[in-house]
């Protein structure tokens, strides 16, 4: 049988001790490495039985055990602030930096809804014209833009009746209220309509602006318009005189165009938000003994796969049985139990936790301070 190579009892960690070398340069790591791989061979059984590893094993754990926590945290701060993130721009390392949440995302989202509302949005509203003709009621918008290289979406067409205000304030018809006869009651008819001004109500005026608007409602033809197949135009009433209408409209292109901004140095998904490997001596102490748990897990983890190359080991006079799979066993379930304890850790740590334990806080607060008896002021 060949030699095994066993743990000689220490260790001496130096530059390029791990495959990676995430944390090499860290003097935390370093002084850490050789105390976790003495504390990994003691719990393992060392120097009551002999282990089969060495140090480059042990250090490969523990770096392994570090990435793997720097994985899961980073990744739960990524899913809880992806919506933040996400536009930002990837050349600034993230590691030990505060993520402010942000409204970017949802206001990029109600920017669609602003195109359409016409009240702002990310899409070009663009402004043409038409020579309305008097006598003709129909006319096609989209032949007289043949230049446009996508499909027209009109958005608004300004055909609107006469504001009621013009007809309210004329200087030279008097103010159409129907109080030049009042007045003439005071004295004041000897002047000019254009200088003669009587303090009313501000109601007065809006109920005189409804009127007009009611009577044009109810006795002149409606100022409207049908557009069909998003090209003919047909107006109501029909054009009494020649003049130019102006309406607004988008290419369709520019509203489907899901590609606003291309510059090729920003946040489009998880895997370029830029988080690097923790940094080791940022870690707190609660923290290392998860990495430290880890560690030994996954030593168990390689002295299974060694030991299980020889399932028994001849001595003098008789055979010793290797405990393998017990050993893969244990480090299955402890991995698995220190990855769910972390996540856990992780969910309970989020914002929308953080916000229902104040909530339930201030309920607590709230109830408690309700029993405390009221005093009695006597006056």
């Amino acid at each position: 049988m060949a030699s095994i190579p066993i743990w000689p009892g220490s260790s001496s960690f130096t530059t390029g001790s791990t495959p990676f070398g995430f944390y090499d340069a860290d003097a935390d790591f370093t002084s850490s490495a050789n105390k976790v791989s003495s504390w990994c061979a003691q719990r393992l059984g060392y120097p009551i039985v002999d282990i089969e590893l060495q140090a480059v094993n042990f250090f490969t754990a523990f770096e392994e055990a570090v990435t793997t926590y720097s994985q899961y945290v980073y990744q739960y701060k990524i899913k809880e602030n992806i919506g933040s993130l996400e536009g930002a721009s990837t050349g600034s390392d993230l590691n030990n930096q505060y993520v402010q949440p942000n409204m970017g995302n949802t206001i990029t989202v109600a920017q669609q809804y602003g195109t359409e509302g016409g009240s702002g949005g990310n899409v070009e509203y663009k402004t043409g014209s038409i020579q309305i003709t008097q006598g003709k009621q129909r006319y096609s918008l989209k032949e007289l833009f043949t230049s446009e290289s996508g499909s027209m979406q009109i958005q608004r067409i300004y055909h609107y009746a006469p504001p009621a205000i013009v007809r309210y304030f004329d200087p030279y018809a008097g103010t159409g209220t129907g109080i030049q006869s009042l007045m003439e009651t005071f004295g004041f008819g000897n002047f000019s309509p254009g200088v003669n001004f009587m303090l009313m109500p501000m109601y007065f005026d809006i109920l005189k602006v409804q009127a007009i608007e009611l009577n044009d409602q109810i006795r002149k033809s409606a100022y409207s318009f049908e557009l069909i197949n998003n090209d003919e135009l047909r107006l109501f009433p029909i054009p009494t005189r020649n003049q130019k209408m102006y309406f607004d409209y988008i290419i369709e292109g520019d509203r489907n165009n899901p590609i606003r901004n291309t510059d090729r140095s920003l946040i489009t998904d998880v895997s370029n938000v830029p988080y690097t490997n923790i940094v080791y001596s940022t870690i707190n102490a609660p923290s290392k003994q998860w990495i430290y748990r880890y560690t030994l897990a996954l030593t168990k983890e390689m002295l299974a796969n060694v030991r299980g190359k020889y399932s028994t080991i001849p001595i003098p006079g008789s055979e010793v049985t290797t405990n393998a799979t017990e050993l893969r066993g244990e480090a299955t379930a402890e991995k698995a139990s220190l990855i769910e304890e972390l996540k856990l850790i992780l969910e309970e740590s989020s914002r929308s936790k953080y916000l229902e334990r104040q909530a339930n806080e201030a309920q607590h607060i709230q109830d408690t301070f309700g029993k405390v008896p009221y005093p009695i002021y006597i006056y």
